[in-house]
């Protein structure tokens, strides 16, 4: 899942599968799927007893009850004194249940309001199906409804889902933890005007009948599950790689992808072949609350990276990175959280410089650097130990970790690594390290173990203060140092022009990248004089832009310093837009410029437009309490 975005642009060698290859990557799939014994405090799933293996999914989708009806049957493995299996579920209403073809007794446990509630099944050491038919609820946290007028096309209702970290629960019955995988195949009946699309193989085009029917050989873990359900239209892009998007935003979108075979082939070279067989994306409504979603096969963006200009689709590089760090390793428990997200924001820079240069690159590492140390800065007044980089989620919603302190402290620890060893010998480790555990689950203490086995000896990871990263808050005193020429351009334009009014000449910023403009724009003082202000609208029209990262960034400084022409651009980009990470300090920038009724009155108009994921953060930030 991608929490910022960076420019991005392809080319590398070619590695095309074939259909004999592909068999060879699915059979190895099923002899690596296999899962550690780890205390996971956010699924009632007792897999020692009974885990399961393979889910074959029934459903019908109904947009005029919003609700989903459904048999989950799922093969299983059982201990050998097994009574019981346990299933996760969050506001699911199980009216069957079956084990291999009999009708079994069950109970539904107390509700959690962040885990839902334990579904326990009587079974025999010798049960092979269990079989739950059931319907979702009105408070399905995953399952986003959307209205025709939600759409681009405003034609024709949109379903989408957003399963990580535990909302897989919410849709389908499962044992909802990162290190329990399985494979599934589904047949999905949706409104014949419409097509559906899963993470898995899907069709190209929509069919009469509205039935569909998928296949994921390669096991995942629940939160990988995925349903996009609406009028949409594909065009490939090459014979793996393709776009799906409403039709009046799929030129512009695959325009912004046009690059994305390259992307795949660039990742490939660096780290090895891709494991997943087609590599497609789907542009959703912009209600959608992240960035992106690294569903295999089918990543999930947001249609604020569509900027008409390629400048924000390397958030394309990082969904892509996860088909190695994330699918294909996966955290253990949501605790390991930075085993996703580190590995894959060093992939994501590794991917930068491979096709900008190094120059580029460093300037990308520069933003991470400083978005790290104010992270961690105003983290350590009111969540402090969020700042380490092993977690401690019990008795909270695992959620609550997605800060960018796994994706951004991840990355810099590695980053010290390699410098420490070297990028030839730093490439060849991470190399084996996804062919080695690939299809499987890693605990960070699993990892310091592997560190130690293949690459440092225990006296460098003492030296590198490896355990003060993992295991203490704050950033450690050996934070590597980004250097940065273009930045340093920019620094030195924006100095002089906050001393003499002096605005940058026209030769020197129609060159710069939209990260050098967010460099600009972050760099201003937190409050400053709203003439200084209007000068820089006027010049660069940071208000009208129709870059989201340029809006969100040029919204810090002018709402706090009361500049009132970009009022106007705040309320409508907040009511149009889902994505949380913009979201969220744009609202905290109005309550902390004692605009809070404003935001609150932005807030009542937009909130029906946002995900539950945001609207569960936003209702904390805004002491917002719709039930009251």
């Amino acid at each position: 899942m991608k929490i910022k975005t960076f420019l991005f642009a392809a080319g590398a060698s070619s590695l095309l599968f074939s259909c004999n290859n592909q068999e060879t990557v699915e059979k190895k799939a099923e002899e690596h799927v296999h899962t550690h014994t780890v205390e996971d405090v956010h699924t009632y799933a007792k897999p020692d007893e009974a885990v399961v293996t393979h889910l074959n999914w029934d459903a019908n989708v109904n947009f005029d009850t919003k609700t989903i009806s459904a048999t989950a049957t799922w093969d299983i493995k059982t201990s050998e004194d097994a009574k019981q299996i346990t299933f996760d579920i969050f506001d699911l209403n199980v009216s069957k249940v079956t084990v291999d073809g009999a009708e079994a007794k069950f109970t539904v446990g107390d509700f959690d309001e962040n885990m839902g509630s334990p579904l326990t099944i009587d079974i025999t050491p010798e049960a092979k199906k269990v079989a739950i038919t059931y319907t979702t609820g009105n408070n399905a946290r995953a399952l986003q409804w959307l209205d025709a007028e939600q759409t681009a096309g405003k034609e024709k209702p949109f379903l989408f889902t957003q399963s990580q970290a535990i909302l897989a629960r919410s849709w389908v019955p499962t044992q909802d933890g990162p290190g329990i995988r399985f494979t599934y195949d589904a047949k999905v009946k949706v409104p014949s005007d419409m097509i559906a699309l899963m993470s898995a193989d899907n069709p190209k085009e929509r069919n009469e009948t509205g039935e569909y029917t998928f296949k994921m050989p390669q096991p995942i873990p629940s939160y990988l599950l995925a349903m996009a359900v609406g009028d949409v239209q594909f065009k490939a892009i090459s014979t793996r790689t393709g776009v799906y998007a409403e039709e009046s935003l799929l030129d512009t979108s695959v325009y912004e992808f046009s690059d994305l075979e390259n992307m795949v082939q660039a990742a490939e070279s660096l780290y090895g072949p891709y494991a997943w067989g087609q590599y497609d994306i789907i542009v959703l409504p912009p209600s959608f609350p992240f960035g992106g979603m690294e569903n295999p096969r089918l990543t999930f963006a947001t249609p604020t990276i569509l900027a008409g200009d390629k400048s924000l689709v390397s958030l394309v590089a990082h969904e892509l990175a996860h088909s190695w760090s994330g699918n294909l390793v996966t955290n253990a428990t949501w605790d390991d959280f930075w085993l996703n997200e580190g590995f894959t924001v060093y992939f994501e820079h590794r991917i930068m410089e491979k096709v900008y240069g190094k120059d580029y690159s460093e300037m990308l590492a520069s933003l991470t650097r400083q978005e790290l140390i104010e992270a961690a800065h105003d983290m350590m007044e009111t969540m402090p130990n969020d700042t380490k980089l092993k977690l401690d989620l019990k008795g909270r919603n695992p959620d609550d970790g997605v800060t960018s302190i796994p994706y951004n402290k991840g990355y810099f620890m590695l980053r010290l690594i390699e410098e420490k060893v070297g990028r030839e010998k730093f490439d060849a480790f991470l190399k084996n390290y996804f062919e080695m555990n690939k299809f499987s689950v890693m605990t960070t203490e699993q990892f310091l173990d592997y560190l130690e086995e293949n690459l440092l000896t225990k006296e460098q990871m003492d030296e590198l203060k490896l355990n003060e990263w993992i295991y203490e808050t704050g950033i450690p005193d050996n934070l590597p140092v980004v250097k940065s020429n273009r930045f340093n351009v920019v620094d030195t334009a924006r100095g002089q022009w906050l001393m003499t009014d002096i605005l940058p000449m026209e030769e020197l910023t129609e060159n710069w990248t939209t990260h050098e403009w967010l460099h600009f724009i972050n760099g201003l003082p937190r409050e400053m004089g709203t003439e200084k202000l209007a000068a820089l609208d006027t010049e660069y029209g940071f208000t009208k832009s129709g870059n989201s990262e340029i809006s969100a960034a040029w919204f810090q400084p002018t709402i706090r310093s009361n500049y009132e022409p970009v009022y106007g651009k705040v309320e409508s980009f907040l009511i149009s837009v889902g994505r949380r990470k913009f979201l969220t300090p744009t609202y905290k920038a109005l309550i902390e410029s004692d605009k809070k009724d404003m935001a609150l009155d932005i807030y009542k108009k937009a909130r029906p437009n946002y995900h539950a994921v945001s609207r569960e953060t936003l209702d904390e930030l805004m002491d917002y309490h719709p039930e009251k």
